[in-house]
């Protein structure tokens, strides 16, 4: 067994970027900025970005979790063909569980007491049929049959398309032994990302939450981690694959409208392929990562993603509710991100201190 895997503050940045860019997301679809006093000061352009970059922000997080999970898997066990099963497993299951299952506790209890924006109210949905699809890797699924759940719900859809993979993956590691079997199996995955999107148009839902484009985009990050595990890039490659791979995401994020009418589904490829580069170059630095000063609390998002991302919801919606009580003057709605966005931080790390740590502290001692 080789080295525990360390923190990269790099990678914790661009998955700082990444929950903002959801959070904001979320906020963006009730409180536009472009219909804020910022529309004044800041082109459209702009505005629309970080606005409207959270479904890509989530493939950003498929990437990342594809290179973590295959990295700190190579880091454990020197090759991903000696994974041990169980230790995996507990290991996922002591990270993703405890915050799963109380959400799904506390947003089945709203249900009940009918609280607003939290009842499942669409034909064809219920209570049982939300829970067993959050609980069973397949809300994704259960969505594109019966149409949106509510927001505290829906944002598990990328949670159903990750656990399969922690399933599936050391499954396939083991059955395949040798990497010139899976980088194959990977690659082909990798790129068939367009055209996986490209053939579930018929509906929106099942092509934006589909199992393939997304396991598409972690495959792309498993592939980075083998690369940087093997024979990694030079430090004048590493160094351009950094620069091209965060230039190639801002561009995406900033360029999508006029992207799409050129590369329709394919803008997707470059966004997770850029996303790869970014993390091979990074990880493949030969300088040591650190804390970067002004970006420590990008940082502490990134950190505490998982948290946040299960959790903001419940922060949306409540200052959405303050805002429309105030007035809901869209002037003035910019005032209303500060408090949302500080809430989601807060919640995030209150959850991470007394509940997520404690319970994968616990869940470790007994199960490894």
């Amino acid at each position: 067994m080789s080295a525990v895997p360390t923190r990269h503050h790099g990678i914790d940045r661009l998955r700082g970027l990444a929950i903002v860019l959801v959070v904001l997301h979320h906020i963006g679809l009730r409180i536009p900025l472009r219909e804020t006093v910022l529309a004044d000061w800041l082109p459209r352009r702009v505005l629309g970005a970080l606005n409207y970059n959270g479904y890509e922000a989530v493939f950003v997080f498929f990437v990342v979790s594809g290179f973590l999970i295959a990295g700190n898997a190579l880091d454990r066990w020197g090759d991903l063909a000696r994974i041990d099963l169980r230790a995996f497993y507990a290991r996922r299951a002591s990270r993703i569980l405890p915050l799963l299952l109380l959400l799904v506790a506390v947003l089945a209890l709203l249900h009940g007491l009918g609280v607003a924006d939290y009842v499942i109210h669409r034909p064809g949905q219920s209570l049982a049929g939300a829970v067993a699809s959050a609980l069973g890797l397949c809300l994704n699924w259960y969505e594109g049959r019966t149409g949106y759940l509510p927001g505290s719900w829906d944002v598990l859809w990328s949670l159903s398309i990750e656990e399969a993979f922690y399933l599936g993956f050391p499954l396939v590691c083991l059955l395949t032994r040798r990497r010139r079997v899976l980088v194959p199996l990977l690659l082909l995955l990798a790129v068939s990302l367009p055209w996986s999107l490209a053939a579930l148009d018929g509906n929106e839902i099942w092509k934006e939450k589909a199992y393939l484009p997304g396991m598409a985009a972690i495959a792309t990050g498993v592939l980075g981690a083998l690369w940087v595990h093997g024979r990694p890039p030079r430090a004048w490659m590493a160094r351009l694959m950094r620069w091209s791979g965060a230039g190639g995401l801002a561009f995406v994020m900033l360029a999508m409208p006029w992207l799409w009418r050129w590369l329709h589904d394919g803008v997707m490829l470059v966004l997770v392929a850029a996303t790869g580069a970014l993390l091979v170059g990074m990880r493949s630095s030969p300088h040591p990562s650190r804390p970067v000063r002004g970006w420590r609390w990008l940082e502490r998002w990134g950190r505490l993603s998982y948290e946040i991302y299960l959790s903001h919801m419940f922060v949306v919606f409540a200052t959405v509710r303050l805002w429309r009580f105030a007035g809901a003057d869209p002037r003035s709605g910019v005032i209303w991100y500060l408090p949302a966005l500080a809430g989601s931080l807060a919640l995030g790390w209150g959850l991470a201190r007394f509940f997520t740590q404690p319970c994968e502290r616990w869940w470790r001692r007994r199960q490894l």
